[in-house]
């Protein structure tokens, strides 16, 4: 057995712990989580002290491994259009160059302290590494299909796919409202209604988004002639993205609604009239890379959600870490304290993947990983601050 003690100790299930102890056996779970101000005499047993929060190991919401080979090829802020025809024209790479990428990304997420991730897969390259990995995977099988006609056969082929991932945890996806048709959307939707089928889509990266959907103006209309697609079937909806397609989404899956860079507090009104189980997550350095602008965050606050954190990929982040995502949210948010950063970045994370009888906090019986964040001030995330993964 190990035990750590720290300045503070973030069960995240609970009330931040004073000089607060950890124990832990040999395989990672909890033993014990004490609180020596509770204690009638002095805790004497050998314990390794440390500076900092010792918080739950981190939970990446959302992800892109297979697009890891791609870190410093695509241009950045130059929108999210751009980048979409920069991916395309990049991503096709040697067999081996996207292996040995998402290998070194694996180990650099467990070396940040992340021990669950929820992953995007268009191919199967990844299964190897997920197969293999210290981390625990979710891969969602992502669907591409705007025109109506290639409904069926898109969704066969995500079918194909996501056999191929069996038995790892996956499940089908759609991957944007501006990528998938009502007829691809309903597909999905029956299909989740069936069994456990967890859904992950990006939501809302761009006004132009937006703006296609009410009017059908728009950058997009540039993406569709970029590349070759007839869209003369589309109507325009007068209404956002998300208020357009949510209720084509399934009532009886969690549903996880990631960048939300331009989501407004009456989409939020609007998800709180329907019937679904609607999660967020942000990934803000993903956010500045591709449009430089950060979600309007504090309008989701005490909105009742889970909110989550994610990294997006290294075609749009210099690092898979975690950490890095709560400093940026920090510095633009003061307001957002560590220790709910902590929870986003943690528990409610694990919440989400439905992993957190076992990961996301520091409880008796749990295997949550334990990491050390130093080089804060006072409370408060620093450029010095760091992470250490303990366990």
């Amino acid at each position: 057995m190990k035990s750590f003690k720290a300045d503070y100790v973030y069960p995240v299930c609970a009330d931040p712990i004073k000089n607060g102890i950890v124990t832990v056996d040999d395989f990672g779970k909890i033993i014990a989580v004490i609180d020596p101000a509770t204690l009638p005499e002095p805790y004497n047993a050998p314990v390794e002290q440390l500076s900092g929060i010792i918080c739950p190991g981190f939970v990446n919401a959302h992800c892109h491994l297979e697009l890891s080979h791609l870190k410093e090829k695509v241009k950045e802020r130059t929108g999210l259009v751009n980048f979409i025809i920069d991916i395309q024209k990049t991503r096709g790479a040697d067999a081996a160059e996207v292996l040995d990428a998402a290998y070194k990304a694996d180990s650099d997420m467990y070396e940040n302290g992340i021990i669950a991730v929820g992953d995007i897969s268009n191919t199967n390259s990844t299964i190897g590494i997920k197969t293999a990995s210290k981390l625990y995977y979710h891969s969602f099988i992502e669907t591409f299909g705007f025109l109506p006609g290639r409904a069926t056969e898109v969704f066969e082929n995500a079918l194909h796919l996501l056999n191929e991932f069996k038995p790892l945890p996956s499940s089908i996806t759609p991957h944007a409202p501006y990528s998938v048709s009502k007829e691809l959307f309903k597909l999905i939707s029956k299909y989740s209604d069936t069994g456990h089928n967890l859904l992950s889509m990006h939501n809302q990266e761009c006004e132009d988004e937006n703006k296609f959907y009410r009017y059908k103006l728009g950058s997009f209309n540039d993406l569709y002639a970029h590349f070759g697609m007839d869209i003369t079937f589309f109507k325009p909806q007068a209404r956002n993205s998300l208020q357009s397609i949510l209720p084509l989404l399934s009532s009886k899956q969690e549903i996880l609604l990631v960048h939300n860079t331009c989501t407004n507090l009456k989409d939020i009104y609007f998800v709180k009239r329907f019937d679904r189980k609607i999660h967020f997550c942000f990934c803000p350095n993903a956010n500045l890379h591709i449009e430089g602008i950060l979600p309007k965050i504090e309008l989701f606050i005490g909105q009742g959600y889970n909110i989550t954190l994610g990294t997006d990929s290294l075609a749009s982040n210099s690092k898979l870490c975690i950490l890095s995502e709560m400093r940026t949210i920090q510095a633009k948010f003061p307001a957002i304290s560590t220790q709910q950063l902590i929870q986003w970045g943690t528990l409610n994370g694990a919440n989400f993947l439905g992993i957190d009888d076992e990961r996301g906090s520091i409880e008796i019986g749990k295997t949550p990983g334990l990491n050390l964040i130093s080089g804060l001030d006072g409370l408060k995330i620093t450029p010095e601050t760091k992470v250490k993964k303990l366990i």
